[in-house]
């Protein structure tokens, strides 16, 4: 019969928290520049240039239909054979901004178009220059439509993250694996890295539901 033994793990717990803050802080990260990366995407999808939308459009569609693990494998282990060489974690970062930059372009682009065509006509009409009118008429209106799906999409980066470890990367991921080969306590290392995953999600899940009902609870009409 196995024997549950979680003290080599509780001995170097403080490893797997400072991994967690790894993961947490490459999520970040990848999030603030993955959603830059985003906006762009999404006003250049909603442009009338046909040869900038289809640009994105190829962009996200790739993204979208092929494996994370293949990207980062692809980044870090075939853009070398061209001259482009990377650190792991930066090639990790690369890998999830573009990645969620993808998703996110996909998410911005429907809240804009949710907003509708007359606020925008009210703001020509009151001279306001295009990028207010992006700023302050779709923009803001727009992001209390997707602030569910964004924060849903940072949760899901969040948790994807855990693949960089396949390069070495350093995270909660990789942390656990190192901690597994010293202590070969397997079961209570995944164990622990499972929960460890779990409250991280469900921690940030009631950050931004707070957030939310902080800054958005205000009417639709408003």
């Amino acid at each position: 019969m196995y024997h549950f033994n979680f003290q080599p793990v509780l001995e170097n717990i403080d490893l797997l928290l400072h991994g967690a803050w790894l993961t947490v802080r490459l999520s970040l990260m990848a999030m603030v520049l993955g959603l830059i990366v985003s906006v762009a995407g999404a006003v250049a999808k909603t442009s009338g240039i046909r040869l900038l939308r289809w640009l994105v459009d190829i962009y996200v569609e790739v993204i979208r239909n092929t494996p994370f693990l293949i990207q980062i494998f692809f980044i870090f282990f075939g853009l070398p054979a061209v001259g482009i060489s990377m650190s792991p974690n930066t090639a990790a970062l690369v890998a999830l901004v573009i990645n969620v930059g993808a998703y996110g372009t996909e998410i911005i682009r429907a809240g804009i178009e949710s907003i509708p065509q007359g606020q925008i006509e009210a703001g020509r009409a009151l001279a306001l220059s295009p990028l207010q009118i992006l700023r302050h008429v779709v923009l803001k209106p727009a992001l209390r439509n997707i602030y569910p799906a964004l924060t849903s999409q940072f949760i899901y980066l969040m948790l994807t993250s855990s693949v960089v470890s396949v390069i070495s990367a350093n995270d909660l991921a990789s942390a656990g694996a190192d901690l597994n080969a010293k202590t070969f306590a397997s079961f209570e290392v995944y164990l622990v890295l499972t929960v460890m995953y779990f409250l991280l999600a469900a921690g940030f899940s009631a950050v931004f539901a707070m957030i939310r009902r902080a800054v958005f609870s205000y009417p639709a009409s408003r």
